[in-house]
């Protein structure tokens, strides 16, 4: 006889599991507590983290608070004051409605509440550790409600493993924290990292906001966008393309005041920039929409970050629209003005000029269909002159040795006697290639990466024998940073120092650069800084000496001089001799080929010699 297998999970069991979708690192729980916050009314809110989260999440509000039957219930599955019925889930406007938040950090935590309606004398107290009810009391206490999460996965060690360096877990916490109070600006935030102030956000504008959370220089790189029509409104702010990061980041979308995540209208943004930044940049935004809450669907991801809409389409159009009207406007991009004559204004021939007839001039030989090689990628061989001919014989006449040989500079200093008769062996092409030879073959190098490899291996042997080489700065120069940045640098600091760098914290949001490594000009330094956090947020070492690759890559990659530049006779002959020095010259730092060779025999194949 067969027994029946299926049974219903207990309470606790069932809490746990959903935590595991809603509660997935402490920024999780940050995000579902200060949802409740803002869906509860309130003006001010104080956040208080230690140990990124693992060990305390606090967050205080003067919001209306809770009854004590409330407080009691608010930690039961599906305990919500948001909806009634399932229509409900068509006109959603607040933040939290699923009732799953308290339940499934309670499960995973050591929870303690404290919270007051304005009209009562008296609040409640509720613990709970690990789904366990531990007790309720009356408390005095303000208006509101304060939460306290503590040691966050105590009772699952499996999943606290699994949890990141305080580091980025905390640069995740300071994330969430970025969605809600840039939409919710006209609230006062205040967050507390070990007993620390790191931001201190009093209610403003939008734009306000933005620059008191990314520093002063956000207040010049701002463009705004605004476009109302019947199905969506649009308003918030677009960078300006000269500000595009290297890294994603500063890319924010907002629906009802719900932030949210669409590649689809990102790709829309992302259009509207073509052709005013490289394609390996983003651009920044911070977009608000408000539609009908009917035309989406909220309820579609655990986490709620994801939406679907009606007419996506229709509002992909109007963002590329409103975004490239914006551009447009502050002349960041050429328009047309339909509304003037666009005939040209020749002016007259002088007197006595004569006049030819126009001819056209017509290639029998031409094939429509003949497939085209791109020039800017790709080498095409035609066969050549006589005195094109000699003048390659003559380049590479009586030459019986390497351009780079075991003598070779040590370092990126350029030679003094220049090129010591040795002009007509390099030269360089597109601003991008030098164009050099060995007795085997022609060398072409690619200038940016062969100097990202030179760079890095400079790098790794300062950090390696701890060499300081840094020139002293004149007037030192001050950066403004976002305090997370501040995390990181205190993080890396001793390893900026070792590398010349000679950089000290001014405050809670800048840095005063005293020194630097050679060769780097005083208007360049805030943004390299800049820059190198932008990749350092991404950063994940796990031991030293990862950390300090991933510096010196950082480093090289965004000191190397860029394809585009081009470059004096003495600097091609430094980056080829100290290219060739280097101990895997064939590679750059990302493992990119930083050199092609065409061999003679090649050569004199493609020329039929």
């Amino acid at each position: 006889m067969m027994t029946d297998i299926i049974h219903l999970l207990p309470d606790a069991v069932a809490n746990q599991i959903a935590a595991g979708e809603v509660v997935q690192r402490p920024a999780s729980a940050l995000k579902e507590l200060l949802e409740n916050t803002i869906d509860s009314g309130a003006t001010e809110v104080k956040v208080i983290i230690k140990e990124a989260g693992k060990t305390l999440i606090q967050v205080i509000d003067n919001g209306c608070g809770m009854s004590e039957r409330d407080a009691r219930i608010c930690f039961e599955r599906h305990a919500t004051s948001k909806i009634q019925n399932a229509d409900d889930l068509l006109s959603i406007r607040t933040l939290g409605f699923r009732g799953e938040a308290l339940a499934s950090i309670a499960s995973v935590a050591q929870v303690e509440l404290d919270t007051k309606r304005h009209e009562d004398e008296i609040g409640t107290r509720i613990i709970i550790e690990g789904t366990i009810f531990k007790g309720q009391t009356p408390v005095s206490c303000q208006n509101g409600t304060s939460i306290s999460v503590k040691n966050l996965f105590f009772n699952v060690p499996a999943r606290r493993n699994f949890l990141k360096s305080n580091t980025l877990e905390l640069k995740n916490i300071i994330e969430e924290f970025f969605r809600v109070a840039l939409v919710n600006h006209t609230i006062t935030f205040t967050f507390y990292n070990q007993d620390k102030v790191l931001f201190q956000l009093p209610a403003a504008n939008l734009k306000q906001r933005i620059i008191n959370l990314y520093g002063p220089s956000y207040g010049q790189r701002l463009i705004p966008v605004e476009q109302k029509t019947d199905l969506v409104n649009f308003s918030g702010f677009i960078g300006k393309p000269e500000f595009a990061k290297k890294t994603k980041g500063e890319q924010y979308f907002f629906t009802n005041g719900r932030y949210m995540r669409s590649s689809y209208l990102h790709h829309a943004v992302e259009n509207a920039f073509q052709e005013l930044i490289s394609k390996d940049a983003y651009p920044s935004y911070f977009i608000f929409m408000e539609v009908d809450p009917q035309t989406i669907d909220v309820n579609i991801h655990p986490t709620k970050t994801e939406i679907n809409f009606l007419e996506i389409k229709s509002i992909y159009a109007i963002l590329f629209a409103a975004v490239k009207q914006s551009i447009g406007k502050f002349n960041l991009s050429p328009s047309i003005d339909f509304e003037v004559e666009q005939s040209l204004n020749i002016p007259p021939l002088p007197h006595n000029t004569p006049v030819r007839q126009p001819t056209i001039t017509i290639n029998p030989d031409y094939n429509p269909f003949e497939k085209k090689m791109n020039s800017q990628n790709q080498f095409s061989f035609h066969p050549a002159s006589a005195p094109a001919i000699q003048a390659l014989n003559d380049f590479y006449r009586n030459e019986n040795r390497p351009v780079a040989n075991h003598e070779i500079i040590p370092s990126l200093d350029l030679p003094d006697d220049g090129m010591r008769g040795e002009t007509k062996k390099h030269f360089q092409l597109l601003n991008s290639l030098i164009i050099t030879h060995s007795p085997s073959g022609v060398i072409v190098i690619d200038q940016q990466f062969a100097h990202e490899r030179i760079l890095y291996e400079r790098f790794i042997e300062q950090l390696d024998h701890r060499e300081v080489s840094g020139q002293q700065l004149l007037i030192p120069v001050t950066i403004h940073l976002r305090p997370n940045d501040l995390q990181l640098f205190q993080e890396w600091k001793d390893h900026f120092l070792v590398l010349g760098f000679d950089i000290s914290e001014f405050g809670k949001d800048s840095l005063i650069v005293s020194s630097t490594p050679p060769n780097i000009r005083d208007s360049d330094i805030g943004g390299l800084i800049e820059s190198i956090f932008e990749d350092l947020q991404s950063a994940n070492p796990d031991n030293k000496s990862n950390k300090k690759l991933f510096l010196a890559r950082a480093m090289a990659k965004r000191m190397a001089i860029k394809r585009g530049k081009k470059l004096q006779p003495e600097e091609l002959l430094s980056i080829i001799e100290n290219h060739f020095a280097c101990k895997a010259p064939e590679m750059s730092p990302d493992g990119k080929p930083t050199m092609v060779i065409l061999s003679f025999d090649e050569l004199k194949q493609k020329f039929k010699l």
